[in-house]
């Protein structure tokens, strides 16, 4: 049984080709249209073609390559840890998410460690991400450790997490940009 999904053309740098596939179990996530759809209305504006995603079944160095792209300003975002410190830019986790599932569909993600100080006053999570290509599966970790005492959104588990997600992302190339940036 074959079938394609659907996507939204988007006006950044990210190109989607049509692609027929075999249906599988997926190891991020079951998408269907309607819900792809609902997830595209961040990178494209409404009224545009549909066109199909890249990423299903497809050489890692294809996969490595879109990832490689520059992620649109749109999608990127500041944080200042400290009052009149420097802004940072970042891409949200979930945005990260999104463009891995349209990208390289089939990764997975895992938590493999976590780890408090001695201190009890800080947490470290060390997260990997598997791509899965048609010609090898390879994968990339890396950490995230944040104060205990953070206040700001979710607790301290939540954003080591979602550190060390964007970090394992970016040594595949995804927002890597954004690190050459902040040097500058």
């Amino acid at each position: 049984m074959a079938a394609t999904i659907l996507t939204r053309r988007c006006s950044y740098s990210f190109r989607f080709q049509l692609r027929t596939f075999a249906t599988k179990p997926n190891h991020s996530s079951s998408l269907k249209n309607s819900k792809l759809h609902e997830e595209n209305n961040v990178f494209g504006a409404e009224g545009d073609d549909v066109f199909a995603t890249s990423g299903i079944s497809r050489p890692i160095s294809h996969i490595l390559k879109e990832l490689n792209k520059k992620v649109p300003d749109s999608l990127i975002k500041l944080r200042t840890e400290q009052p009149n410190g420097p802004s940072i830019k970042y891409i949200p986790w979930h945005i990260v998410n999104r463009i891995m599932n349209l990208h390289a569909p089939e990764w997975s993600g895992e938590v493999r460690g976590i780890t408090y100080s001695a201190d009890a006053k800080s947490v470290s999570v060390v997260y990997r991400v598997t791509l899965y290509g048609t010609d090898a599966e390879i994968f990339r970790e890396s950490t995230g450790t944040t104060l205990v005492s953070d206040t700001g959104y979710g607790d301290a588990v939540q954003k080591a997490e979602a550190m060390a997600f964007r970090r394992a992302c970016a040594r595949f190339g995804l927002g890597l940009h954004l690190y050459h940036e902040d040097l500058e």
